[in-house]
């Protein structure tokens, strides 16, 4: 009876770990090549701002004066950038949310065995594709970015874990915190000349991680005059240190910015699940090599209403996926993709050449099929012979062969209607001196006999 009882704990144990070895694996796989456009990119910096718990509609919604809360990013979303919805997954919380915006990946499942605080195996980031990257903001987040980085470029200055009480009467202070930090830190570096050389470098991050919002949205609740004030002073501060950023730099138009949040919160203060409030996150983006306001007069592919009510269905407005952003990061600034991003770049939001657009887009493709190559290599390697079963993607091979096709095409005439026009014009330039020849021939054998007889 004891072995009995033995063999069935066995047993029990094994089933429940089989589920954590099928559904809690990480999805990331290792060993891919970085790529990176090889043209020239618009930008030499990029800031990014991300408004911890910021709802898409509590940015967006006017005032009932007509006015806005957020006057400044209202500003830039009507004149000077490109705005939209990110659409985050579930869970909607500030790890898995920051790791999509800046690696370009959603949740990874194995993070269960770490108590969902931080990733359990290494991954790439933006942050760690660029030459230097300088973070101001909680020590719940910074630090994640900072330990998978390789070498010593990315720079994270925190506040006391203390100062994050979601019992405080107002927690925008932290947000004050980090303009300061910031603002500090640019005055520094006029007096500093290594850390002024670093900065007018190319390929710099500049990150600004805002928890205040957050925080009060648990503390006091969204609709709350704390949450909401918060987004106020988040607004003015956000302007305060563009304008610093641009005077360190000299106005020299080649800093890119992108502000959004990494999820959004319920009517009750809460977030983590797959509500729209939670899901729904604001991103706008201005800055060099971005396309400016678009004005439509047509009806756009949304039906939630959202437009209407922000008074916004006069913009054009591009939606992305929240690991998108990672991508568009890494163009803008010209370093490599995230290997494990899985984001898709939005074109809409360069303000670019075709050429620039189609080398992005390819070097996307590029870096998200180097992660099938090595997963299916993985797989194939652990799998016996006969039991595997490669992915049929028969149709998409056709489809790239048809493609392939056409470009041979394309390239095969490339020259042709130049070799033509060349071609066309030399006849026609041959034929004209031939006519002026016999013209003059004509007309020169015409004069002679005259002028025989005028001598005799």
């Amino acid at each position: 009876m004891i072995t009995f009882f033995l063999v069935g704990l066995t047993v029990h144990v094994v089933f429940f770990v089989s589920i954590f070895d099928i559904y809690f694996t990480s999805p990331l796989v290792h060993g891919m090549t970085p790529h990176s456009t090889p043209l020239a990119p618009p930008a030499s910096r990029l800031v990014l701002v991300v408004a911890d718990g910021l709802r898409a509609d509590s940015l967006f919604t006017l005032l009932p004066n007509g006015s806005s809360r957020t006057p400044y990013l209202r500003h830039l979303i009507e004149n000077e950038g490109t705005w939209g919805v990110s659409h985050t997954r579930v869970p909607t919380e500030s790890r898995p949310g920051h790791v999509a915006l800046i690696a370009g990946f959603y949740e990874d499942v194995s993070a269960v065995a770490k108590g969902w605080k931080e990733n359990p195996v290494e991954f790439d980031s933006v942050f760690n594709e660029s030459r230097h990257t300088w973070c101001w903001g909680s020590p719940d987040i910074l630090p994640m970015f900072a330990k998978g980085a390789t070498g010593d470029h990315v720079y994270t200055h925190t506040y006391p874990a203390a100062e994050e009480d979601f019992a405080s009467t107002d927690a925008s202070k932290l947000d004050t915190w980090v303009f300061t930090q910031v603002k500090s830190f640019f005055k520094s570096a006029k007096s500093n000349s290594t850390l002024k050389a670093s900065l007018l470098e190319d390929k710099n991050v500049f990150f600004l991680h805002l928890l205040g919002i957050d925080t009060n949205g648990h503390a006091h609740r969204p609709m709350s005059q704390e949450y909401l004030d918060n987004i106020g002073l988040v607004d003015a501060g956000l302007a305060e240190v563009v304008s610093i950023i641009e005077d360190f730099f000299g106005n020299d138009g080649r800093t890119a910015y992108v502000f959004t949040s990494d999820h959004g919160m319920t009517n009750w203060g809460s977030h983590g699940a797959g509500h729209p409030s939670e899901t729904l996150t604001p991103l706008v983006v201005w800055g060099a090599g971005v396309q400016k306001a678009q004005r439509v007069s047509e009806p756009q592919p949304y039906n939630n209403g959202y437009l209407q009510d922000w008074k916004l269905e006069h913009l054009r407005r591009v939606d992305v996926s929240q690991a998108d952003i990672a991508p568009l990061m890494a163009s803008l600034i010209g370093v490599p993709i995230p290997v494990n991003s899985v984001g898709v770049l939005p074109l809409p939001y360069l303000n670019n050449s075709d050429q620039f657009k189609a080398e992005s887009m390819y070097t996307n493709a590029i870096q998200v099929l180097e992660q099938f190559k090595v997963k299916m290599t993985q797989k194939k390697e652990t799998t016996l012979s006969f039991l595997f079963t490669s992915y049929q993607y028969i149709s998409l091979c056709q489809s790239l062969i048809s493609h392939s096709l056409e470009g041979l095409v394309y390239y095969h005439t490339y020259d042709r209607f130049f070799l033509g026009c060349s071609v066309v014009l030399g006849f026609v330039g041959w034929t004209s001196y031939v006519v002026l020849v016999i013209l003059k021939t004509h007309a020169s054998l015409n004069r002679h006999p005259n002028l025989s007889k005028q001598m005799m």
